[in-house]
């Protein structure tokens, strides 16, 4: 956009929006709805979930309909968000009001969202275990802006496929709630729940992937055998993007860690709510790192125990019974004893049929909602 470009203009941050820092305790607070950062959704806008302020004690930051919350801490997320209702906010995000004789109200959150913004964000951020943005460095990076007009133009877009992506986005929420009732229902903990271990050759099928001592960094090349790790996890499968792979003389060294068809892969550590069924293109695939392996004595049960691991109810106790205090661990002991339930074939078939239909509407669904994110990202980034 040659046009465009000329028209450009350099902004400060603190030029282009202020920061409300109205600090409150949640006791004193005269709201009904308190937002934490995980009650944020990445690329969204959109706030659909939230607590009570009787949920939380320390001091938060008091919000109106149409601020910003952005979450300071650990920007990499990109947790950012337009209220359309009062309340108060964790201390980890900054409230945001745009400054409206430099950017409509409207454009400012498209804007933030951009690649340009967010790695801007990313790199000024200071801090560790919990990178943190402070104001004073944000409101002095410099942005190039179209005039209002301009703007004003790109804000019809961008509200049209924000409310397509916002459509899906319900459907796409609406779809997940039911899979989690029918998996809970039919797949979750009840009287007649097992060991898991007792299908598994009394825990023998259970194995965890190979230590960092069997598995170094150096190991790792560009083509190969692929190493599943639990970032692969993704959706019930294994996802392949950006999978590690060592050669077939290094797999053939681990030839206990590789997997077969009928295999369950879980994380070993960290988010439980991950898990994959392996499929005949996985056959031979080594268990990575960070995960392990359960083998089951009767492979054909092995879609219906995946599903019973990913019921509500066992990832509960999952999480009640995990090790550590910084990173929660499953060990041998603890995954061998989750209680797995087998419904009667019928009601698995069925129940598995309906799951696996349900999955398929919400793959689509995600499939619409970043070709949505991909046309704002176009507009947009015809100057960003």
């Amino acid at each position: 956009m040659p046009e465009l470009a000329t028209k450009l203009k350099m902004y400060r941050f603190d030029q282009m929006a202020v920061q409300v820092k109205d600090k409150v305790l949640p006791a004193d607070a005269d709201v009904d709805r308190y937002v934490g950062l995980e009650h944020i959704d990445p690329e969204s806008l959109k706030i659909r979930r939230w607590g009570e302020p009787s949920d939380v004690e320390s001091g938060k930051l008091l919000f109106r309909s149409g601020d910003i919350i952005f979450g300071k801490r650990r920007a990499y997320q990109r947790k950012l968000a337009v209220t359309d209702f009062d309340g108060i906010c964790s201390a980890h995000a900054m409230v945001l009001r745009p400054k409206t004789d430099v950017v409509l109200r409207e454009f400012l959150p498209f804007f933030m969202q951009t690649d340009e913004f967010m790695e801007r964000a990313v790199k000024i951020s200071v801090g560790g275990l919990s990178p943190t943005i402070n104001w004073k460095d944000l409101a002095r990076e410099e942005f190039a802006l179209p005039p209002i007009e301009e703007q004003r133009r790109m804000v019809r877009a961008l509200l049209a496929f924000q409310s397509f992506d916002d459509s899906c986005a319900d459907l796409s929420s609406a779809i997940e709630n039911s899979i989690a009732a029918i998996r809970e229902h039919v797949f979750g903990i009840q009287a007649d729940s097992v060991p898991l271990a007792g299908l598994c050759s009394d825990g023998k099928g259970i194995q965890i992937g190979p230590f960092g001592a069997q598995l170094h960094k150096s190991d790792y090349t560009a083509h190969g055998i692929p190493v599943v790790m639990p970032t692969e996890l993704v959706d019930d499968r294994i996802c392949d993007e950006t999978i590690a792979r060592v050669t077939e003389s290094k797999a053939d060294s681990l030839k206990q860690h590789r997997l077969q068809a009928g295999d369950i892969v879980l994380p070993r550590r960290g988010d439980f709510d991950r898990r994959a069924l392996v499929g005949q293109r996985e056959r031979g695939w080594l268990c990575g790192t960070g995960c392990l392996r359960i083998r089951l004595d009767d492979p054909v049960l092995a879609p219906f125990v995946t599903q019973s691991l990913a019921s509500r109810s066992v990832l509960r106790w999952l999480d009640s019974r995990s090790v550590g205090t910084v990173m929660p661990n499953l060990n041998l002991q603890i995954v061998g004893a989750i209680p797995v339930r087998i419904p009667p074939k019928g009601l698995a078939d069925e129940s598995s049929r309906v799951l696996a239909e349900l999955r398929d509407q919400w793959r689509q669904l995600r499939s619409r909602v970043q070709l949505a994110s991909d046309k704002k990202r176009m507009i947009i980034g015809g100057f960003a």
